[in-house]
């Protein structure tokens, strides 16, 4: 199927759970060695007394490089939650948040955003592309914030968006765009420069089945090549690319390492 962009590749029938997934524990810790990102014990809650929502409940959860884990839960489980606390865009109420072995709670707002213009990629729902900017400008934005020169960010950019199928509308406005296109610009504005820990809220979630699933197969192959990757879905076929699954429900996770069937039971609610 095309896409207004230009047509992307067919993707490959999904990767099967790692063995090594296996080794993981129930509250989501990776196998031992360097982790990218590491949950530590980690809550969140909004309000306070009676009327406090306990959004996440010493949650636990590390991500190597090269491995790409999903995570999955009905609506209101905490899987945005832990997104933005794991790219620093939210702090805990308790627990400790890190990256590359860097506390997250012992930077100040510029070393956080340095830290975020430089390691992490954030794929969100709400897209929060600037309307002013074309797409080309968006995707290098990151870059350019961070010292790279424009000629060398845009250049990169544009690879980056020939990546998700938009060489042809890099100088479109995002208003231009469709809603799937515009998606595709805040994927390959997630991927490019050199991002270690790659956060994917929901990225498919604009976009018609054969141009998610190259999507996916692009998130794929950059967690192969070295970054830490976090994917929330809600779709079992789109969990069957991560390396483990991690089900989450009220606040607390479960690592699941079961087959697509053990998935669906979690998600049924029969799984627990």
């Amino acid at each position: 199927m095309t896409t207004g962009g230009g047509r992307m590749p067919a993707a490959p029938d999904p990767r099967a759970a790692s063995d090594s997934a296996a080794a993981s524990d129930a509250a989501g810790r990776a196998p031992a060695g360097n982790t990218v990102l590491d949950l530590r014990d980690v809550h969140r809650t909004h309000g306070s007394g009676p009327a406090a929502v306990h959004a996440l409940r010493g949650v636990s959860l590390a991500v190597r490089p090269g491995e790409l884990v999903a995570v999955m839960g009905p609506s209101g489980s905490g899987k945005s939650t832990l997104l933005t606390l794991a790219g620093g865009l939210d702090s805990p109420t308790a627990g400790e948040v890190h990256v590359e072995g860097q506390p997250l709670h012992a930077l100040d707002r510029r070393g956080l955003a340095r830290l975020r213009r430089r390691r992490i990629g954030y794929i969100f729902q709400n897209l929060n592309l600037i309307g002013s900017l074309t797409a080309v400008e968006n995707v290098a934005l990151p870059l350019e914030l961070d010292g790279t020169g424009v000629r060398v960010a845009r250049r990169l950019a544009r690879d980056a968006l020939t990546e998700v199928g938009l060489s042809e509308l890099g100088d479109r406005f995002p208003d231009q765009l469709s809603g799937g296109q515009q998606q595709r610009v805040a994927i390959a504005r997630a991927l490019v420069g050199q991002r270690r820990l790659v956060l994917a809220d929901e990225p498919t979630g604009a976009l018609d089945s054969q141009t998610g699933e190259a999507v996916l197969r692009l998130l794929r192959r950059r967690v192969d090549a070295g970054a830490a990757g976090v994917l929330v879905t809600h779709e079992a076929r789109h969990a069957a690319w991560a390396d483990r699954v991690v089900f989450l429900r009220d606040g607390v996770t479960v690592d699941s390492t079961a087959p697509l069937a053990g998935v669906e039971a979690l998600l049924s609610g029969s799984g627990r």
